[in-house]
């Protein structure tokens, strides 16, 4: 099996290259991703908590899935591929907005995404891929709140970054 490419990015969001994903990671570039925010009838987001062999962040909490589009995928194909995989799920998708972070990591991997965060609504109960995600709840918005301000090293840097930069965007 071939390594997974990633798709490189001006700030813009302009395609300039693939890259196999760790070589990416390894070298800090600036590359295409999504994450995906499901919520359900009420106002319940669902939370993964990735995988312990996850090459970076095992055991964080973070939002319903996340990963990176291939060549020539849209995000929102990309998101509702990703959903389906990691946690069994189908659903509409709608981008809400996109933005760029840095997250180096302890292993010497970083992450440096132009995320396109999607939202989606759904009331199924999710078939985990165990290979992903080792846990999954569901919580408000303001129990996400209490619990990232008394525990951030339970989350995803990513996660952090969209919940109290964009939360916003992702209560509507």
């Amino acid at each position: 099996m071939t390594e997974e490419q990633v798709i490189l990015v001006d700030k813009n969001d302009k395609q300039i290259g693939l890259m196999p994903k760790m070589e990416a990671h390894e070298k800090a570039l600036l590359h295409r991703a999504f994450s995906v925010f499901v919520f359900n009838e009420e106002g319940k987001l669902l939370l993964q908590q990735r995988a312990a062999e996850k090459y970076h962040s095992p055991l964080l909490w973070t939002n319903t899935c996340c990963s990176h589009q291939r060549n020539g995928e849209t995000s929102l194909a990309a998101g509702q591929r990703r959903l389906q995989e990691e946690m069994g799920l189908n659903c509409d998708l709608e981008e809400v907005f996109s933005f760029i972070y840095k997250a180096p990591f302890d292993n010497g991997l970083t992450e440096h995404e132009l995320d396109h965060v999607l939202v989606g609504y759904s009331d199924e109960f999710p078939k985990i891929n165990k290979e992903e995600v080792a846990a999954y709840k569901w919580m408000s918005l303001k129990e996400v709140r209490v619990d990232t301000e008394l525990n951030p090293l339970k989350y995803t840097a990513w996660f952090l970054i969209i919940f109290e930069k964009y939360y916003n965007f992702i209560s509507k």
